[in-house]
């Protein structure tokens, strides 16, 4: 049995044909955004790779990185970019993708990970917190039904990859007596550097494609791109964030309470400031 027929769903369980075009059309920001995320999900065969190396001697973790992990988030690419083909039919987007992936190559790099392996578990989880809350801000955003049907599903993959390697990393934790502090700087690390490579990178690659003439406008891609992330900040679902994100500290429940809401507006801040 191919590994397809195990997947949560498919393509072709979105029916393109449904998309209300003029729903979305005409919103710039949500392009952006959806296309961007397209690219990035779409070269995860990159750091998935990356990981499995990283990983090698744990069979089990490997063999889920490279038999689900990896064939889920290159579907979330395939579906992105199948929408944005449909709505936006005059971008270019495989020469848009070809030079991202040109240039998401060069910084993708193991040299990037955690030496210690379960720390980058640890990592993970942000990361996957990061998707999961982007995609369910993008469910809250639009009304078009499609979207948010294609929204939904990968957000709800993404919680599900979140508590795979959440599970993985309390394995670690234990046999290699990783403490709070070097998990909290780790978590502390990964936060700041979510927002700065893989979706500016994306991002920046969208803005060339779709707006040439002004590709070395710097000034013109920070105003383009804030404010479609400023669309995004607005529906951050704080509170499922920030519980993800406290989880692998494994504090004790009072102390947990008092960090929600200083951790809330922090979070608000180094996601998408």
């Amino acid at each position: 049995m191919s590994y397809a027929a195990t997947l949560p769903w498919t393509l072709e369980t979105l029916d393109l044909s449904r998309i209300d075009v003029a729903k979305v059309r005409d919103n710039e920001d949500l392009f952006l955004l959806l296309c961007s995320s397209s690219f990035v999900e779409s070269g995860s065969d990159l750091y998935t790779h990356n990981l499995v190396d990283h990983f090698a001697g744990d069979d089990e973790l490997q063999g889920w990185l490279r038999d689900h992990w990896e064939h889920e988030e290159l579907q979330h690419g395939r579906a992105l970019a199948a929408y944005v083909r449909h709505v936006w039919p005059e971008f270019d987007w495989d020469t848009g993708f070809k030079n991202f992936f040109a240039h998401y190559g060069s910084v993708c790099t193991s040299e990037e990970l955690e030496p210690n392996r379960g720390l980058e578990l640890a990592a993970r989880c942000v990361v996957e917190t990061g998707t999961a809350s982007l995609y369910r801000a993008l469910n809250d955003v639009t009304d078009e039904p499609v979207l948010r049907e294609l929204t939904n599903y990968i957000k709800s993959d993404e919680v599900r990859h979140y508590k795979h390697f959440y599970q993985h990393f309390r394995v670690y934790r234990e046999r290699d007596g990783i403490g709070r502090v070097s998990t909290f700087r780790t978590l502390l690390k990964r936060l700041r550097e979510i927002k700065n490579e893989d979706s500016d990178i994306a991002l920046r690659h969208v803005f060339n494609v779709r707006y040439p003439e002004k590709a070395h406008d710097d000034a013109e891609f920070r105003r383009v791109t804030s404010r479609a992330e400023g669309l995004l900040k607005r529906h951050i679902p704080a509170e499922m964030t920030v519980k993800m994100l406290l989880r692998p500290l494994d504090l004790p429940p009072k102390v947990n309470s008092m960090l929600e809401w200083p951790l809330t507006r922090i979070t608000e801040k180094l996601f998408l400031h």
